[in-house]
């Protein structure tokens, strides 16, 4: 366990505390916006949709790419038949290809379609609140190590020897 003693092996290749630092803070950035600039606005978009046309629709394309906007339904709108992609944040990665569900869809555009149980926010609501809190968290440990560091690099000069102190080089 001597290899892990981060004193003794101080630059010998392992990471030291300004590392730990610096891969909090790019963690704490990368959730950050993961949140705010992707899964914030997939929950406003489904939400934009609960005033929606409604419609059945049958799923063309699902699986476990459907969280990620990779569900395709078909359905009839205006008298065409419109296929669209769920968006991203679709709760349906369970179920199979010719699966029948009710979409909302915009008036303007019937390609811009959810699904009914996602509009309230579905799993994009729930993934801004988890990455948002991930984010926090990361924060908060990158603010108590930074503390931490100082405190121990304060601790360290106020102990350490001055040089030329203490006993004199007269050999007696």
């Amino acid at each position: 366990m001597d290899d892990l003693d981060a004193e003794t092996n101080a630059g010998k290749g392992f990471p030291g505390p300004r590392a730990a630092v610096v891969f909090g803070l790019v963690i704490t950035l990368l959730l950050a916006a993961l949140s705010g600039l992707v899964m914030l606005p997939a929950a406003q978009h489904l939400r934009s949709l609960q005033d929606g046309r409604q419609a059945e629709a049958t799923l063309v394309a699902a699986g476990s790419g459907c969280f990620l906007g990779g569900c395709e339904v078909r359905f009839e709108a205006e008298g065409r038949t419109v296929v669209a992609n769920l968006p991203v944040g679709s709760g349906h990665g369970d179920d199979e290809a010719g699966d029948r569900l009710t979409v909302r869809f915009r008036e303007d555009d019937p390609r811009v379609v959810a699904a009914q149980d996602d509009v309230g926010g579905g799993g994009a609501a729930v993934g801004a609140v988890l990455f948002g809190a991930g984010a926090v968290f990361f924060l908060l440990m990158l603010v108590w190590s930074a503390v931490h560091l100082r405190r121990q690099r304060r601790a360290e000069g106020v102990h350490a020897p001055i040089p030329g102190a203490g006993a004199t080089g007269s050999g007696a």
